[in-house]
């Protein structure tokens, strides 16, 4: 007598951001039955939010430089992410969700359409055709034993259990909480032994002390034009806001994770900008120290070398008052402005966060040392990445790792 088809083994993935859904398409695609859960009533909700100002989607740039974007402890790591799912293959991927992507001129990655909708609207349809199967609004509780297969999940109709060969765990950070990333599960991992770093705010904005002139006057303003350094590290152009509470926008969040670290370190941090990054010091000093007569030094600066506006204003505030009394030191604080910050805002305002389960934690395939058949990706882990489409790759790029892994695991073919 012929023996009856085994049944193919269940996945449960809790979390449907990015990474949960791809370790959901590999693993649908491996044979295995997936389920999704998710607290939110619809997938993708942190995704979609990414993609309303244009999404993102990855860099073009090669792959050696693309890994210098990472934090260096975890470009390791991050590089055995990216050779499951690079940077090329995530745009061919897209594509066969039939979602054409572009090269801008910055060397960002976009849909043609700039919006993430389209893509996720194609990719749940083509899970939903693989066999994936998605449970929302059910919010992780934790274990109901010790095993570690079995879950405990609350839902519109009340506490429920399931239960699953493996689990993929891709619960997200801790910023912009309202879109499902809360850091709850925080407690529940340490609470079973694993060693999870706090979640710190990354790509975000810092508090100064700003006067309630620069307040009221500047407060909503762009800095244009300008590089802008940490400590000793080497200068980034860019732009930035000045916000009531201090400064926001593209160059603070590629430099925060120094900041970060700075303010942590030391109580508060301290943006070194040039606020002429095209003129050279030499002729900055030069123009500075041009006889100025009974001119202002606002007329005299606008005049000799264009500053004005609110770049003027921030020379104001941040250089010490005696500089005004000597050229060759206001001179230098144009070429290298000491901009104090009090401090990140919070990690809820975050466009990403830093911190989560150390990498130490988890094997190559991200399974959880401590509990065997449990799985974590994406920014659970801690690792740290700018924006520019480098921490959307890796998201992408470690939930087609875990998927894999939880595949080899399972005995399954892989994909």
């Amino acid at each position: 007598m012929a023996c009856p088809p085994l049944s193919p083994p269940t996945v449960i993935v809790i979390g449907a951001g990015p990474a949960g859904l791809m370790a959901a398409e590999v693993l649908a695609a491996a044979g295995a039955r997936v389920n999704v859960y998710d607290a939110m009533p619809s997938a993708g909700r942190k995704f979609l939010l990414a993609g309303r100002g244009g999404l993102n989607l990855t860099h073009s740039e090669p792959l050696p430089a693309f890994l210098g974007r990472y934090d260096a402890a975890a470009q390791p790591r991050i590089e055995r992410w990216l050779r499951a799912l690079s940077p090329q293959a995530l745009r061919e991927w897209a594509q066969g969700l039939g979602v054409q992507t572009f090269v801008g001129t910055s060397g960002r990655v976009f849909p043609q359409e700039m919006k993430a909708a389209p893509l996720l609207r194609a990719w749940m349809a083509r899970l939903r055709g693989a066999g994936v199967q998605f449970h929302m609004r059910h919010r992780w509780l934790g274990w109901m034993t010790d095993q570690a297969s079995e879950l405990r999940f609350s839902s519109p109709q009340g506490d429920v259990s399931a239960s699953a060969d493996a689990v993929v765990l891709a619960l997200g950070g801790a910023s912009w909480a309202r879109l499902g990333s809360d850091g709850a599960w925080v407690s529940m991992l340490r609470g079973r032994g694993v060693g999870v770093n706090d979640l710190l705010p990354s790509n975000c904005g810092f508090d100064a002390d700003w006067t309630p002139f620069l307040r009221e006057r500047h407060a909503g303003e762009p800095v244009k034009a300008v590089a802008a350094r940490v400590g000793q590290g080497a200068m980034r152009r860019g732009e930035f806001i000045l916000t009531a509470s201090g400064v926001e926008g593209g160059l603070v969040y590629a430099l925060s994770a120094g900041l970060r670290d700075q303010w942590r370190q030391q109580g508060y941090a301290e943006m070194r900008v040039d606020l002429l990054p095209q003129a050279d010091a030499e002729r900055v000093a030069r123009d500075v120290a041009y006889p100025r007569g009974a001119r202002s030094w606002s007329s005299h600066l606008q005049s000799r070398l264009g500053l004005k506006g609110v770049k003027m204003a921030l020379l104001r505030e941040c250089a010490p008052a005696e500089a005004f009394d000597h050229p060759a030191w206001l001179a230098r604080c144009i070429k290298d402005l000491p901009v104090r910050l009090s401090g990140p805002r919070p990690v809820d305002e975050a466009i990403s966060s830093a911190g989560g389960v150390r990498l130490d934690e988890v094997d190559e395939d991200l399974q959880l040392r401590r509990l065997p058949g449990v799985f974590c990706t994406g920014e659970m882990l801690d690792w740290d990445a700018p924006t520019g489409g480098y921490l959307l790759t890796a998201c992408f790029a470690a939930g087609s790792t875990a998927g894999a892994g939880v595949a080899v695991k399972l005995g399954l073919a892989r994909p």
